[in-house]
């Protein structure tokens, strides 16, 4: 919006000055908020901060002491320049108090060795001025415009992200609040070096307040959540911290928060219906109309949710077919479907399970608990799919929450902001330590340490160092982390977090 000293000196009517910078050079770059022109030494008082001032000399003091007080009181009120035009009090260069007193406040000082009309230089820079701040609110504008537009389209996070990196024309990455990238967009650059030991690198990225910029890393950082919850970060690596790009990155996390809080409605009317209930998009009973109408009623039967990997929606029709059991069946994404299955039992879920493993027995059948009432359904949905995300591997029969365990149920939950807060409150120190020490790997010592149920000397052994080694390492994490890891309480807490940060990882 504002230009600096640099580019006013490079304009027209001032180059019609013939200037010549003879002090303060290293102050070219602060931005010139105005111009102003004066012949009283007391001009000070009358400016803001961000002045290029303007005169003739006429009216300066005429002792060397006078000269050094003008010339600091302009630097302390935050004039960013000052600009004498030779020929009626100096006549070829300006006293040596006022080029030293200049130089070291780093206040730019010029020389203007042929006449020119102020008032010329005052257009051209207010001119400027008006027009980057037309052109800013014009940006600001097209980005309202895009940001709304995607909004109402029910972009998702990776049309959102590329359209941020479009609009500011540099790389921008969302992650979650364990530092996992959720999409990015490298804006030409190789995704490969953008993203290279991003975890550790995004740890060291450390902006002040809810919006802010690293200059360490050339990183503007933005929070990423509605409803007082915050659920991720969004990063556009750029060369300033300029309005337009904090405009642009905020707008963007706006869009991203309402993206989660509306998912559009997907195509197909089964997957609608199964989407509205996870969802909310769709009161319960809309939607219980709308089955009804497909023919599969839901008023007064055992629901229960199930969600199959890989996505055999197809499959899952025919096997409720055969079975004469009734259900809607839909693709939740290109790796699972869902089924809400009607008359649920457990005998029924473990024929439908047996039926669809004989025609691909790799598929995994999560299902979640049988419940009374459509308004219950959901939750049976949203456990069969988090249950099917915990199971790694392909397991013979329908899969319950019962049978996943610690690993599994951390596994499930690694979306949570909740639990990635509790990771990061648990080993956040330990964990940028190592991502400022590689060599070191205190979170490994930690992790052999628990596993071998707190035996310092089980663990010593099976780290192949010396006992005394490894209570050394042990002390330095206690330290790190504030942590007495001798205490069953803390290493249980621990050990969790442990379990947590590798769900995360997977």
């Amino acid at each position: 919006m504002f230009p600096s000293v640099r580019e006013v000196l490079a304009l027209e009517p001032v180059r019609n000055g013939a200037p010549r910078v003879v002090a303060g050079e290293r102050g070219l770059d602060q931005v010139v908020r105005w111009v102003h022109s004066s012949e009283v030494p007391d001009i000070a008082t009358l400016l803001r901060g961000g002045e290029l001032v303007l005169t003739t000399g006429i009216g300066l003091p005429a002792d060397e002491a006078g000269l050094r007080r003008y010339i600091a009181d302009l630097a302390e009120v935050g004039a960013c320049g000052l600009a004498v035009e030779l020929g009626r009090r100096y006549a070829r260069r300006l006293p040596a108090v006022m080029v030293k007193a200049a130089d070291s406040f780093g206040l730019p000082l010029v020389e203007l060795h042929r006449g020119t009309p102020f008032v010329a230089i005052t257009e051209a820079v207010h001119s400027m001025i008006i027009d980057g701040q037309l052109a800013e609110l014009r940006a600001a504008e097209e980005i309202h415009q895009r940001f709304t537009d995607l909004s109402v389209e029910g972009a998702g996070p990776a049309e959102v992200v590329a359209q941020a990196a479009a609009l500011a024309g540099a790389p921008v990455v969302l992650e979650n609040l364990s530092r996992q990238v959720l999409a990015y967009d490298a804006a030409g650059e190789k995704a490969e070096l953008l993203l290279a030991s991003w975890e550790a690198h995004s740890r060291g990225i450390r902006p002040g307040g809810r919006t802010g910029y690293d200059a360490g890393s050339g990183w503007l950082v933005t929070a990423v959540g509605a409803r007082g919850q915050d659920w991720g970060r969004l990063l556009m690596r750029v060369p300033a911290a300029e309005a337009r790009y904090t405009i642009l990155i905020e707008r963007a996390a706006s869009t991203l928060a309402l993206g989660r809080l509306i998912d559009p409605d997907p195509e197909g009317p089964q997957r609608t219906l199964l989407q509205a209930l996870i969802n909310h998009s769709m009161p319960v009973e809309e939607v219980m109309v709308r089955a009804r109408a497909l023919g599969v009623p839901l008023e007064r039967r055992s629901l229960a949710g199930i969600v199959i990997r890989p996505a055999l929606a197809s499959a899952a029709e025919r096997v409720l077919s055969d079975m004469s059991v009734k259900g809607l069946a839909g693709t939740l994404d290109p790796n699972s479907a869902a089924v809400l299955i009607t008359q649920a039992t457990d005998e029924v879920l473990r024929a439908f399970a047996e039926r669809l493993q004989k025609i691909d027995r790799s598929a995994i059948v999560a299902a979640g608990a049988i419940v009374a009432t459509p308004r219950e359904a959901r939750g049976s949905l949203v456990e069969a799919a988090q249950v099917a995300e915990a199971v790694r591997h392909p397991v013979s029969g329908v899969v319950r929450l019962s049978d996943v365990g610690l690993a599994g149920l951390l596994h499930m939950l690694r979306d949570e902001p909740r639990l990635q807060t509790f990771v990061e409150r648990e080993l956040g120190p330990l964990l940028a330590y190592d991502a400022r020490n590689p060599r070191e790997q205190l979170l490994d010592v930690l992790r052999v340490y628990l596993e071998c149920g707190r035996n310092k000397s089980a663990a010593a052994e099976h780290s192949h160092v010396s006992r005394p080694a490894f209570y050394e390492r042990l002390a330095k994490i206690g330290k790190i982390l504030g942590a007495d890891l001798d205490s069953v309480q803390a290493c249980l807490s621990l050990h969790v977090a442990l379990l947590a940060l590798d769900a995360l990882r997977s």
